[in-house]
């Protein structure tokens, strides 16, 4: 037993000096010493660590690029290559999206050089420029008007590509042969394919311009035959939403212009006044847009006035020239036979008829004179008189067509809000003070006088003092420092050193050194190893002793399993180097 204690006690370190390094590097020396396994996991983390290394210091060094062409799609990509190489301009291309990317700071000159030499995105558009080209003798009449629909696709697509919204557009015409017979005869329809930019849309008013436009540009096409759809699938031509939507946005701005000619009436009437930023004015319109038509017609019955008038005045006079009367037999008869009076004359003239022609007389037998005329009286032969009148009268009448325009102004609505009054006092201080009834009428009747106040019309003004909230200065707009392109890369270039760093001496140093640093050497023979041996030899067989800066007695092979770890637990925590040596010793030599 004691022969075994005695062979896991360290040995002078003279023994391992016999061994000469591999190739003169003490690492090299503890790297062989080491298991394949570990020596494999070493060298694969040593590669990746340097590839990571390097990875960072090329990420560090990369500049900023900034795209210069979104796409080469439709560009000479050669010219483009050239006139870059030529201005010795860095470029790389981006592989998913394919756009151009140069260095941020050759992006202005990048620019330049590509509109000096006049490289452009070429259009993808064929136009009337297909019909310059040679045609070939046996070239049909299909063929011909073919090109010529193709031409004209391709110029209207050109032409609605040159709006703001607008990225690109497909026009597709369907133009019918043409036919003598009527009920064969087909118009002609057209569908337009518009790509917009991403983030814009097409106003109602537009769409109906390009519709107009494609509609104008063929024979007999109407606009209802016209279709726009956009890259989405969305139908943007429908006519009568279109009709609904331009008039409705044509009321709203014709609205809006009105309001915003009475505001600055309002304006131009207060600021000389109060001054600027001193008021707010806003004025609200009530337009009405109803077209009206009217038409009134009117009777005064006060005003008769004759219209026509047919009078009609018959006499017929009997007398003792000739026979009168219904000729017949009777009238052809003899008179009856006479028949004497029985009174005298003069009664008889008085009393009886006096004959037609003759003078008349009076009661006492004298004549009648005509006080008018001075001539006697003659007795009135018999007549037959008949008078007729037929008058029309007609109303005074008038009659009126009314249509009422459009836009007419219903109501008009005025709000207008005044800052206190600012003066200095005794200290020379600014001071707020609240503007009068006075000063507030006033201004009301100058608001009411600048926007045609009417009020059998409803409109309404209000003029009110409130203090304004105090103005808050607003601060300068300084770019921020780490929105700048350098600061980024002095920021990459630190990261990278530091990550440079952090490797360097966190995982290859410590590595290195641990491979590099010599064994442990064994205690140099000295008096106390001397003394260690004698005990050793003194001890039963069945004991061991370490010598240290206490006696330490091991237990015996025959004693129990607490007592032996208690007395490795004592000899850890006085001497832990010694203990560490003479496990490093085993594990050695079970190698």
């Amino acid at each position: 037993m004691a022969d075994a204690a005695s062979s896991n006690v360290p040995v002078p370190s003279g023994a391992g000096d016999s061994r000469k390094s591999l190739l003169g590097l003490a690492f090299l020396d503890n790297l062989a010493e080491i298991s394949m396994l570990r020596q494999v996991g070493l060298l694969v983390g040593l590669a990746a660590s340097v590839a990571i290394g390097f990875a960072v210091v090329l990420w560090s060094q990369q500049p900023d690029y900034r795209p210069l062409l979104a796409s080469l799609a439709g560009m000479d990509t050669n010219r483009v290559m050239e006139t870059l190489s030529a201005a010795d301009i860095a470029y790389t291309v981006e592989p998913n999206s394919g756009a151009l990317l140069v260095k941020a700071d050759d992006l202005g000159r990048a620019r330049l050089k590509l509109a000096g030499a006049g490289i452009a995105p070429a259009d993808s558009n064929v136009g009337f420029e297909i019909l310059d080209k040679d045609q070939g003798l046996g070239s049909s009449q299909f063929m011909e008007t073919t090109r010529y629909r193709r031409g004209l696709e391709g110029e209207l697509a050109r032409t609605i590509s040159s709006l703001n919204n607008v990225k690109g557009a497909r026009v597709h015409l369907a133009i019918p042969k043409s036919s003598v017979f009527v009920r064969d005869d087909r118009k002609p329809s057209a569908s337009v394919l518009v790509e917009l930019y991403p983030g814009r849309t097409l106003e109602p008013s537009q769409v109906m311009a390009v519709v107009n436009l494609v509609a104008t540009s063929v024979p007999e096409l109407s606009k209802s035959q016209v279709t726009v759809v956009d890259q989405k699938g969305t139908l943007l031509s429908d006519q009568q939403e279109l009709s609904e939507l331009t008039m409705a946005g044509k009321q709203f701005d014709y609205s809006r212009r009105l309001e915003s000619v009475y505001t600055q009436r309002v304006q131009n009437m207060l600021q000389p006044v109060l001054g600027n930023g001193r008021y707010k004015a806003e004025v609200s319109a009530d337009v009405d847009f109803s077209a009206v038509e009217s038409t009134a017609e009117t009777f005064n019955p006060e005003q008769p006035a004759l219209r026509s008038e047919q009078s009609v005045n018959e006499q017929r006079q009997s007398g003792q020239g000739g026979p009168q009367g219904i000729p017949g037999a009777l009238s052809n008869q003899p008179p009856g036979a006479a028949s004497a009076p029985e009174t005298t004359g003069q009664q008889t003239a008085a009393a009886g008829p006096v004959a037609a022609g003759q003078p008349l007389v009076d009661a006492n037998g004298q004549q009648i004179v005509d006080p008018a005329t001075g001539l006697p009286m003659l007795a009135p032969y018999p007549s037959d008189k008949r008078e007729q009148a037929t008058r029309n009268y007609e109303l005074d009448r008038s009659v009126s067509h009314t249509r009422q325009q459009q836009g007419r102004l219903r109501r008009l609505s005025v709000a207008v809000v005044l800052d206190d009054r600012m003066h200095a006092d005794a200290n020379g201080q600014a001071v707020r003070t609240a503007w009068s009834a006075e000063d507030l009428a006033r201004f009301t009747r100058l608001v009411q006088d600048a926007v045609g106040y009417d009020a059998s019309r409803g409109d309404s003004v209000s003029v009110i003092n409130t203090s304004f909230a105090p103005e808050v200065a607003e601060a300068d707009l300084d770019i921020p420092f780490y929105t700048q392109p350098w600061f980024w890369d002095i920021v990459k270039q630190v990261l990278g050193a530091l990550f440079l760093l952090g490797l360097v001496f966190g995982v290859l140093r410590p590595v290195l050194k641990n491979l590099a640093g010599e064994k442990p050497e064994l205690a140099t023979a000295s008096p106390a190893s001397d003394e260690l041996d004698e005990e050793l030899d003194d001890l039963p067989g069945d004991r061991v002793s370490l010598s240290g800066p206490q006696a330490i007695l091991l237990p015996g092979p025959t004693e129990g399993y607490d007592a032996q770890l208690k007395a490795i637990k004592s000899l850890v925590a006085e001497d832990p180097g010694r203990v560490a040596m003479v496990v490093k010793e085993w594990i050695n030599a079970n190698e």
